[in-house]
């Protein structure tokens, strides 16, 4: 059974290693994310969001709801290992 899980990680691993392969180099000026989005954000979040910093801007206001919804989740993950953790002590 320790095999089937190791064989599994491994595959995992190059699949997903192989596909980094198309990802643009670090820092890639000519990016799509640097070509479209990031000048989009630096010009326009202030404008659109009354908010000066531009982190704040696109975290509470362009990506409220993922950033919310990743509160929850890490909330129910830490309710769920409280729950795991907490037992009664037998006296």
């Amino acid at each position: 059974m320790k095999n089937l899980a190791l064989l599994a990680t491994l595959v995992t691993g190059a699949l997903l290693l192989y596909g980094t392969k198309d990802f643009p180099a670090w820092g890639d000026p000519d990016a799509p994310a640097s070509t479209y989005l990031s000048p989009t954000y630096i010009e326009e979040a202030v404008s659109q969001t009354h908010v000066p910093n531009i982190v704040t801007a696109v975290l509470g206001d362009y990506r409220g709801y993922d950033t919310m919804f990743e509160t929850v989740v890490i909330y129910c993950a830490g309710m769920a290992v409280a729950c795991v953790l907490w037992r009664k002590r037998e006296e």
